[in-house]
């Protein structure tokens, strides 16, 4: 009986400090979950800040621009009453110039806040039955003028299999087309700066199948990436190009991973780039 009454002691003791770090152990985990919810409601009010600062910002640039477009028709009245060599012609061909820039520049900020909002917003996905090959096709539709405005040979291949997928087609094809549209802009502007590209201004979309999910690849004969490029691509308002805001690529990877699926870029200096999203299906 002794020998009981010791050994439920020793249990005791020995459960006591067990208890005591179990505890412990607990009380850090639930103020590490109370931080980390804290933590995301701060995000979430600061977005929501973030958001309504960028449409307040919005509305009066829109004015701006609409006075500017004005202003700019009042001058060309002017001007047509003025000859362009004399002292007043020539210092409202100088106002003219500034407010085309202003313009510009009031059209650049309002691209970069539609692209923030979009990006920013939330994604309210309205799935249906799609048929990839046949949205890829509207699309190519679609944008290829644009491509051949910046000499760009735009072709498309289809697998003759099916390829339906559950989607948000209007989003899908935002994704794809900001794809699109950033391998153009790389293709134009590597030519026009004499850099080396993968030589036949081709860009080639094209969908595939392997082992139960869709892909679609958009690939480009452009000047290619280096490793430290590819790392940051789709890092928001990251961005190789002087006029880019850097959210193109951050809003497709985020519509695609809101599919359940994957974005991903492969990319050699020199030789071009192909970003590949890969869908389940």
């Amino acid at each position: 009986m002794a020998w009981l009454f010791l050994g439920i002691a020793i249990g005791v003791l020995l459960a006591v400090p067990c208890a005591w770090v179990f505890n412990r152990r607990t009380e850090r985990r639930v103020r590490e979950l109370e931080r980390q919810a804290r933590s995301a409601e701060r995000l979430a009010e600061q977005a929501t800040m973030t958001s309504g600062l960028a449409h307040e910002i919005k509305n009066p640039l829109s004015t701006i621009g609409l006075n500017v477009q004005l202003l700019q028709e009042d001058l060309s009245e002017i001007a047509g009453a003025t000859e362009a060599e004399s002292a007043v012609g020539q210092q409202v061909g100088r106002v003219q110039r500034r407010l085309a820039g202003l313009g510009r520049e009031a059209e650049r900020l309002r691209d970069i806040l539609e692209d923030f909002l979009r990006f920013a917003g939330r994604l309210e996905l309205d799935k249906a039955p799609t048929d990839i090959n046949k949205l890829v096709d509207e699309l190519a539709v679609f944008f290829e003028p644009q491509a051949a405005e910046q000499q760009v040979n735009l072709r498309v291949q289809c697998q003759a299999d099916p390829a339906e997928v559950l989607a948000d087609a209007a989003l899908l094809k935002q994704a794809l087309l900001n794809l699109l549209i950033n391998a153009v802009h790389a293709m134009a502007d590597a030519r026009g700066a004499g850099h080396a590209t993968g030589g036949a201004n081709e860009l080639l979309v094209r969908t595939s199948r392997d082992e139960g999910r869709l892909n679609i690849h958009v690939t480009d004969t452009g000047p290619g990436m280096s490793a430290d490029v590819v790392a940051r691509v789709f890092e928001p308002y990251f961005s190789t190009k002087r006029s880019g805001t850097g959210l193109g690529l951050p809003t497709s990877r985020r519509i695609v991973e809101r599919h359940g699926g994957s974005l991903n870029v492969h990319s050699e200096p020199g030789r071009g780039t192909e970003f590949v999203i890969t869908l389940p299906g």
